[in-house]
């Protein structure tokens, strides 16, 4: 099943996708649908009768009410840094103000000179979780989608804590889709292949079949800490190829074509612009 949220014209709305065509669902967003209990049922109902031609999509859960975010979770990549792999998910958060559509503007913030690439997976949970087993992970997983986490480098290494670079608003666009792991080849491991371009150049190239910490392990770990409810977020964490690390280094400039994209779920494009 593949779910979006629409923009319309009297606001939002959680549709079906099932090719070219939708599905209209009693739900004014992804979010409001999955906190409902049997949303699997309620989304399965309906024809399909509207063309996606033209579609505005919004960010596929508006307003999550935790985005949380891992640091250094791929595999070859902390080999190829030299670093040892870590013990334990390195965590962050994002806030609801800093997410974007699909297709919509990344807001270059004159504050900072050094606005950076993250291409990820992106998990969402479908149902209240705290400190899950193994199994009760994996079901409360509702699906995955396509975030790309730019970040604002010169105020993320203000300090050792990375939360005021990461989470500028109108920077992080997630969509375009809410893929349910029945559809992906994987399940709740999807084994995907991961792209970002800039200006058509390719950047970044994984398998999220890379990632140290599994979204099922992720789930996990981060219910110990508080209760995930449905609609939460959780990025996973980006591979090798971000712009910080380049000699000299890279950014993204107005009028940049960032577009990320995730094999089985979608594709996200976002030009960078003067905020």
């Amino acid at each position: 099943m593949r779910l979006a949220t629409l923009r319309t014209g009297d606001g939002t709305r959680a549709v079906r996708i099932d090719g070219d065509r939708y599905v209209e669902l009693d739900a004014v967003d992804v979010g409001e649908l999955l906190a409902r209990d049997g949303w699997r049922t309620a989304a399965g109902a309906g024809t399909p009768i509207h063309s996606l031609v033209d579609a505005d999509f919004a960010p596929v859960v508006p307003k999550p009410g935790k985005i949380l975010c891992v640091g250094l979770n791929y595999r070859n990549h902390i080999l190829e840094m030299g670093r040892e792999l870590p013990r334990h998910p390195a965590l962050f958060a994002k806030f609801a103000e800093a997410l974007i559509g699909p297709r919509d503007a990344i807001q270059l913030a004159p504050e900072s000179e050094a606005v950076d690439w993250e291409a990820e997976l992106a998990i969402v949970i479908g149902a209240k979780v705290r400190r899950a087993t193994e199994s009760q992970a994996a079901a409360a997983i509702a699906g995955f989608s396509v975030l790309n986490d730019v970040t604002m480098r010169d105020w993320q290494f203000r300090s050792p804590e990375w939360l005021q670079g990461k989470t500028f608003e109108a920077t992080t666009p997630l969509g375009p889709v809410l893929v349910t792991p029945d559809e992906l080849p994987g399940g709740t491991a999807p084994a995907l292949e991961l792209s970002c371009t800039v200006d058509g150049e390719l950047v970044q190239k994984a398998s999220t079949g890379d990632l140290v910490f599994g979204p099922v392990a992720l789930v996990r770990y981060i219910s110990t800490i508080l209760t995930l409810n449905p609609g939460d977020v959780i990025a996973t964490g980006t591979p090798g190829g971000v712009g910080h690390a380049r000699k000299p280094p890279r950014y993204l400039e107005a009028g940049s074509l960032l577009v990320t994209e995730i094999s089985g779920i979608g594709r996200l494009e976002n030009t960078a612009v003067t905020a």
